[in-house]
Formats: structure tokens, C-alpha cells, sequence
């Protein structure tokens, strides 16, 4: 069977911290991703390392279509997300425990038209992993936060310098960030030269999430949709949904028209602290209040 994507990430046990309170959810980039991907029709696998504790995640998937291809570690990730205003780009990370890395030869076997790599963490997936899979002639996709964050002794992750961000950057089709990260990387402070900066090292396509909204950066032209979230409850998997659903749409759409669907589906998934699970016909009723 060839997928239309596979999502590839350490499943997270996150521990989200707000104002508001406290809360224990099932994370890690490769769930919320699998669950945009499927919720709008896509043949969807997720390549995923983990402790058997938390096999309930990958039983979810798996109801919901999703073919799931689990190593099952010592540890799962564990990550405390931390909040302390109500800015949700803001936000301090502490990872206590790792499921570890991936290996180039869990993907020999996965026929996909996109791997979407959603790491947590600088290692998780490393540069030999990323090159093999660019010999699949599969269009390939990253997250930027797991190539620029690392660990520090603390656990807290930080952004640090990304050696390999050129020979990795040029083989990648879709480079996905949120704005800190983007900013970062880029060096620039406006999310429009960001996101130009960002191409000049070799994606072909950017898509930046912020606050208020996505921003695309594909075939020279700059396009923004706003999120229309009623409420925003689940900040956390807002970058993932967001790329996932992105670079699935765009196999059969315009950037302008992906960029939609991608706004609208991550909108409806800030709206709770689950993954997104509503299902295209709803994803669609709030495609139609954007002008497209």
C-alpha cells in the first residue's frame, strides 16, 4: 500500500501547565498530525517509539484508520509544557524522559507520497534517517523544533545553533515552525522575512504558525490565514495539525486553497486539549467562511 503520508515522531506523555490549571495529555507531534491527516482523508500511517503504558495511543489511531508501526521502549517521552501567560507562543518545555531515536531501517518497508518528521528533540531523528528516506523519492517534510531544540542538563529544552540546518535543508521539501522558531532560525524579526530566509536555505515550501494565525510561503508568494478559533484550549499539537493538514491538502490543492483547510482544521483543534477529531464535512463548514 503506498500512503498518502506518514507522520514520524516520539509519542510525548505531556504534563500542561496553564493558569488555569494542570492537565495530563497524550502529545507527541506523530498523534496530533495522524489525527489532522486521517480526519481529512488521508491513507495515514505514524511511525512512533513509546513504552507499552501508553499503548492506548496507538489502539486510538488504529480505531480511527490510522496504520500505526510502534518500537516499544524502556520510557516513553515525558515532557512538562508551561505556560505562564495567556501568550501561547511563550511557553518553557522540560523533558524528563526519552523513547530515544529512530533508526534509518524503520522506514524501509513504508511506501509514502510525504514523510512528515515531527520530532521533539534534536537526535530523535538524525541526519542519516532524513537522507534515506530522501531515497524513497518521497516529497519530505520536518519540523523545525526537532532540529533546533536540545536538552539541557536541566531537561529544559532550548534553541541552539543546527550544524546540519544547510545539507538537511536542502533535501526538504515542507519546513514547518512556529514563530519563535522561525525567528530563530531565520535571524529576522518579522515573520515575513522569516519565512523568505527560511526558503533561501533550500524548503521549497514554508509554513509558520503564530498567534493569530498560519503564514505560507510558497511559489514566491507570501499567504496568511487567520485562526477563527471560538476558544483556545489546546495550544499544545496547534504546529502539527497545522503541518500535517498543510502538506496532505497540498497534494491535490493550491498553497492558497491547503493553507485554508490548514487554518480552518488547526482553528477547530485549539478549540480542545485533544487531538483533532472532527471530521472533514465539519473541517469544511469553516473552510467556507474564509474568502478562497
Amino acid at each position: 500500500m503506498q500512503y498518502d503520508i506518514t507522520l514520524i515522531g516520539n509519542y510525548t506523555n505531556d504534563t500542561i501547565i496553564t493558569a488555569t490549571g494542570t492537565k495530563q495529555v497524550d502529545g507527541g507531534g506523530f498523534n496530533y498530525g495522524a489525527h489532522a491527516a486521517i480526519a481529512l482523508g488521508a491513507k495515514t500511517a505514524a511511525i512512533t517509539r513509546l513504552n507499552k503504558n501508553h499503548k492506548h495511543v496507538i489502539k486510538n489511531l488504529e480505531n480511527l484508520g490510522v496504520d500505526v508501526f510502534p518500537t516499544y521502549t524502556t520510557d516513553s517521552t515525558h515532557i512538562k509544557l508551561i505556560y505562564p501567560t495567556n501568550d501561547w507562543d511563550n511557553r518553557t518545555l522540560i523533558m524528563s524522559k526519552s523513547a530515544g531515536s529512530f533508526s534509518a531501517n524503520q522506514f524501509d518497508d513504508i511506501d509514502s507520497k510525504i514523510f512528515l518528521i515531527n520530532a521533539s528533540v534534536r537526535d530523535e531523528v538524525d541526519q542519516e534517517t532524513i537522507l534515506s528516506l530522501r531515497n524513497n523519492k518521497s516529497l519530505i517534510g520536518i519540523d523545525l523544533q526537532g532540529f533546533i531544540r536540545k536538552k539541557n542538563v536541566d531537561g529544559t529544552l532550548m534553541n541552539s545553533v543546527w550544524k546540519e540546518k544547510e545539507k538537511i535543508l536542502n533535501i526538504v521539501y515542507y519546513l514547518k515552525a512556529d514563530a519563535v522558531e522561525a525567528q530563530f532560525l531565520s535571524g529576522e524579526t518579522d515573520l515575513i522575512a522569516s519565512a523568505r530566509t527560511l526558503a533561501s536555505f533550500g524548503p521549497k515550501e514554508i509554513i509558520i504558525t503564530h498567534k493569530d494565525g498560519i503564514l505560507v510561503y510558497a511559489n514566491n508568494k507570501i499567504i496568511q490565514k487567520p485562526f477563527k478559533s471560538k476558544k483556545i484550549v489546546g495550544r499544545s499539537g496547534r504546529g502539527d495539525t497545522c503541518g500535517a493538514s498543510y502538506v496532505y491538502m497540498r497534494l491535490s490543492l493550491t498553497p492558497e486553497q491547503a493553507a485554508t483547510w490548514a487554518a480552518a482544521a488547526t482553528s477547530i483543534k485549539m478549540e480542545s486539549d485533544t487531538p483533532l477529531l472532527k471530521n472533514k464535512s465539519y473541517i469544511k463548514s469553516l473552510v467556507k467562511q474564509y474568502d478562497i
